[in-house]
């Protein structure tokens, strides 16, 4: 038999959970769901896990932020799909916006950017508002902060130190037409392929050489089958941290602050594991065996503009000499 003592304290304590278990749902006016690519490890997912430890802790607990890595809520287009039907709330996304934004194209165009000042430069300026605010107009979605990517780098099992040298080089490339015709136009032989085939690809010599970042050259062991890193530098982008509009909207000026504040705050801590995360990944890879060479940047750049400007619209054409001015 339970005493009427015990049973008072089984009740107390039931009571208690219930009530700690009403308040934990309470807690939170709002769920921010934060989808990405990028794995677990990557400096993209430690911005993203403190921007929610600083929106969490600066909203007194009335936001809370999940963080999907690893594509858990899908591909960058279908996170990007879900904040604009309301089942997902922010992501990390780039160029792919030119598909409703055509001023985003700007953001992975070879040879656009002179160094990462002027891409810099360039993000902050009108140039960049300009783009920010197509984004939100035409998509959807408020850019509350950007990431600097690693430019793309050539490998390949040959030094290449000018155009010249790219003479039938077999280069895979992603499918993005820009690049195919802008390869082509420095005499390389560009073959679009997923990046899932490349490593098997160049084992077996079907290709002689890629491009990519650092980071991927790393991750994806492109060491074991190229020797080279040619510091081509072809293409600086930049990518946004971004939030349905529909959702910020939503939220009381102040809570809509918190989340601006702890964007801004993401993004300086992110720059900051960037620039460590580039020299270690340089570092690594030659440990790794890997030659990084030095290349004519300029020659590069002079034959690929004319492939360049045929690609652009007028539109994106105006803004391409814009950014050059600057």
């Amino acid at each position: 038999m339970l005493t009427t003592t015990f049973k008072r304290f089984v009740a107390g304590a039931l009571l208690g959970t219930a009530l700690l278990g009403s308040q934990s749902l309470l807690a939170a006016d709002f769920t921010l769901k934060f989808g990405h690519l990028a794995n677990e490890e990557n400096i993209w997912n430690q911005a993203a896990l403190k921007f929610k430890e600083l929106v969490e802790a600066n909203s007194d607990g009335r936001i809370k932020v999940q963080v999907f890595p690893n594509e858990q809520l899908g591909s960058e287009m279908d996170v990007i799909n879900s904040i604009q039907l309301g089942t997902a709330d922010m992501t990390i996304t780039g160029e792919s916006l030119q598909n409703w934004a055509p001023k985003a194209a700007m953001m992975a165009v070879p040879y656009l950017f002179r160094d990462e000042d002027h891409l810099r430069k360039t993000v902050e300026s009108d140039i960049g508002s300009e783009i920010e605010a197509q984004i939100t107009e035409r998509a959807g979605l408020v850019p509350l902060a950007w990431f600097e990517r690693g430019p793309r780098e050539l490998t390949s099992n040959r030094p290449i130190k000018s155009p010249d040298d790219l003479d039938g080089l077999r280069l895979r490339v992603p499918n993005v037409p820009l690049f195919v015709d802008t390869w082509e136009a420095m005499g390389a032989r560009p073959t679009p392929m997923a990046f899932s085939e490349v490593f098997t690809s160049l084992q077996q010599n079907t290709i002689e050489a890629q491009e990519n970042p650092l980071s991927l050259i790393e991750s994806a062991s492109f060491n074991e089958v190229q020797q080279y890193v040619n510091m081509t530098d072809h293409v600086r982008s930049w990518i946004y941290v971004v939030i349905g509009k529909d959702k910020l909207d939503a939220m009381p000026e102040d809570l809509q602050q918190v989340v601006r504040d702890a964007a801004s705050e993401m993004q300086s801590y992110e720059e900051q594991l960037f620039s460590e995360d580039q020299q270690r990944l340089e570092a690594s890879l030659k440990e790794k065996g890997m030659e990084f060479v030095e290349v004519d940047q300029a020659a590069f750049a002079e034959k690929a503009r004319p492939a360049v400007l045929d690609a652009l619209d007028d539109e994106q054409r105006e803004i391409y000499d814009a950014i050059q001015d600057l």
